[in-house]
């Protein structure tokens, strides 16, 4: 729309003449549909073409009308000034006028005893204490009024709805969320809501039925941890987790949201009670410190019936210590508190490896008993703790048991010794070993597992290999080489290169290769020459001398037509493996060794190849030869090089297009085909 450039109180004057209307500045323009919201100076320029707006009261007039209507002694006339109240409330402008009669002196900043909350008295009825309250909520919404101007009495008030039983549940919704806002802004305030809105009761509110009660005690249990402290925090947390785990960890209805947000954030709270270990370095004059490092030593080493290290001398015993530090993976063994001087990781990082050792001994004596191959622990820990602070999603395991980050650390811990020997890893591997590690964590995570021994599945089912089969596949979907349409091009590529291969294949055999006889007594004395003919008809060999290099189709003697040719054997179905034999040098001769049965008599002509490479080349073309598929692991192979490059090829005018999954529509026929060009007509 265009700007506008008649002042709005012209326009109000000229609807209002229209309808023969005195008195314009009684009247407003307000959106018919939505909030109703009025239309002022400020935001006429939001409104949209198409918009629909009706001439009612103005604000002020609207204002002074429910002001003293919500102070009528006729219930019905107070109950409806009420409900219309709360619902123009959301309205700033309305707001303004409204909380301008009520007392409010603007300039000073601070709300006098107001009409709107001396109506919440032990007579009013739950319809009216709902709008009310409602009313009051958008009104302090607009911060016209601090929360802070708020008397204790008010307060103490609303804390009643919230504690009572015999109070309906949109009023202690409402009362909650009142509170909820009142918490952060005094400590106070504060006091008074945690002293008299007890966990138990809040607890309480959180086992209802009612979705929006749930949320609304949730959101002020977040409210009243976020102004606690620590120890607090930890008993508040504790007994909302213990709500998730056994209320709705064991329900049918789903989270939503909004619920998931604010367990996301109570999760976070929960975490953070971890912080101030995790910023506190490691003193080495702390006695208490030092024995914590101490036993972890011990729990590794004195475990294995060594002598105690106090029947050595002073010197023996820093020395033995020093190497099993060095062994446990400490850079600084001879000080390795310097280790964890760090901070974050900081204490926690110590206070992870002390539980580990103690809550589960066994695993961590065999995580223990491999540290002298290189496992870097204490390099592995520190990281493991120092984490990601990006993480923004709520895990259902959380809540599921006490200590869950210590719990986690030990499952996590252990699976760097896993994956550090799937990659069979030295100490130059470290980061690579702990990016495949964080890569496991964050793919199992992202699974959302509901339980942590889920979890301790599902993250040792996902070994280095599957990692980097995922990371194959998710490459190939960058590339788009998995979109449906190139899946269908790849699919029309292949019958011509598998040509392309064949080709290469009868053009090997063509050359030909150098083979050697094997004895009865398994000894590969003899060599032998064997090569197609050119025309793809004859299989010409015979005794050749070493040293000689493609011998002419004339001086091989033997021939097999191809057309005789039965069938081929390959391995231990080829005769001259029949007998029984051990050892490695069998096994080489099965794995090269193949046979063309021919003629009527079933003849064998016996192949031993001298690799492996040149035995898929052989048994390709052969089979290409008995018109049967090639199966030689090789096809496969310079199958799929083949297609990547010829699908790259064909790709390359598309960089940076986006390919559809669907092809376009084929649009309809022409009507007539009147206008084709006339040939023949143009000749005459």
């Amino acid at each position: 729309p265009r700007p506008p450039t008649k002042p709005l109180a012209s326009v109000l004057k000229d609807v209002c003449d229209a309808w023969s209307l005195p008195n314009a500045e009684r009247y407003a323009l307000q959106y018919a549909d939505g909030r109703q919201t009025y239309i002022t100076e400020s935001n006429r320029r939001d409104i949209k073409n198409g918009s629909i707006l009706r001439l009612t009261t103005s604000p002020d007039q609207e204002a002074e009308r429910l002001y003293i209507g919500i102070q009528s002694k006729n219930v019905d006339v107070k109950t409806d000034s009420l409900k219309k109240l709360a619902s123009l409330s959301q309205d700033v402008t309305f707001a303004q006028e409204f909380i301008s009669r009520n007392g409010l002196k603007m300039g000073v900043g601070y709300l006098e005893p107001s009409s709107l909350y001396l109506f919440m008295c032990p007579s009013s009825t739950g319809e009216m204490l709902a709008h009310t309250l409602k009313a009051f909520t958008e009104l302090m919404e607009h911060d016209f009024v601090s929360w802070e101007n708020l008397s204790t009495v008010f307060i103490k008030k609303i804390v009643s709805y919230v504690t009572m039983n015999a109070v309906d549940a949109s009023i202690q919704q409402l009362s909650l969320s009142i509170l909820e806002n009142m918490v952060p802004t005094s400590r106070a305030f504060f006091e008074v809501v945690r002293k008299e809105v007890t966990l138990d009761r809040l607890l309480t509110h959180l086992q209802v039925t009612n979705a929006q009660l749930q949320l609304k005690a949730m959101a002020l249990l977040i409210a009243l941890l976020l102004s606690a402290t620590d120890a607090e925090r930890r008993v508040r947390a504790t007994m909302a987790g213990w709500w998730h785990c056994r209320v709705r960890h064991h329900g049918a209805s789903p989270l939503g949201d909004e619920m998931a947000h604010y367990l996301y954030v109570l999760q976070s709270v929960s975490l953070n009670l971890c912080e101030h270990r995790m910023k506190m370095s490691m003193d080495p004059y702390s006695q208490e410190q030092r024995d914590l490092l101490q036993s972890l030593r011990q729990a590794a080493f004195e475990s294995e019936g060594e002598a105690p290290a106090g029947t050595f001398s002073t010197e023996r015993r820093r020395s033995l210590c020093a190497k099993e530090f060095r062994k446990l993976g400490f850079v600084n063994n001879s000080n390795p508190a310097e280790d964890l001087r760090r901070a974050p990781p900081g204490l926690l990082a110590l206070d992870n490896m002390v539980y580990f050792s103690r809550n589960t001994p066994n695993a961590y004596s065999r995580v223990g008993a491999v540290l002298s191959r290189g496992t870097p622990c204490v390099a592995s820990s520190v990281l493991l703790t120092t984490g990601s602070e990006t993480a923004q999603a709520f895990y259902p395991m959380f809540f599921g048991q006490d200590h869950f980050f210590e719990e986690l650390f030990c499952i996590c811990i252990q699976l760097v010794n896993k994956t550090w020997k799937e990659m069979r890893a030295t100490q130059e591997d470290f980061n690579k070993v702990m990016q495949v590690v964080r890569e496991q964590i964050t793919r199992t995570l992202s699974l959302k597992p509901t339980s942590l021994e889920l979890f301790k599945t599902r993250v040792n089912a996902l070994n280095y290999s599957e990692i980097l089969k995922l990371r194959q596949t998710e490459r190939l979907h960058q590339e788009e080489t998995l979109a449906v349409p190139v899946l269908e091009l790849r699919e029309k590529l292949k019958p011509e290169l598998l040509e392309l291969i064949r080709q290469q294949r009868l053009l090997h055999l063509c050359e030909g290769t150098l083979f050697r006889k094997i004895s009865s007594r398994r000894r590969q004395d003899k060599l032998w020459y064997c090569r197609l003919s050119p025309n793809h008809k004859v299989l010409h060999y015979g005794d050749m001398e070493e040293g000689v290099q493609s011998p002419p189709i004339e001086s091989l003697p033997e021939k097999i037509p191809v057309a005789d040719m039965k069938m081929l054997l390959v391995g231990k179905e080829c005769p001259h493996t029949k007998e029984k034999s051990s050892g490695k040098q069998n096994k080489d001769v099965l794995e090269l060794a193949f046979s063309i049965v021919h003629d009527v008599e079933e003849y064998c002509l016996n192949f031993i190849a001298p690799t492996r490479y040149e035995f898929c080349l052989w048994t390709d073309g052969l089979n290409v030869l008995l018109g049967k598929e090639m199966t030689s692991e090789r096809t496969q192979t310079d199958l799929d090089v083949l297609l990547s490059m010829e699908l790259k090829l064909r790709l390359l005018d598309l960089e940076n297009i986006s390919i559809p999954d669907e092809p376009p529509p084929i649009p309809k026929p022409p009507s007539n085909l009147n206008f084709c060009y006339d040939f023949s007509h143009s000749e005459q």
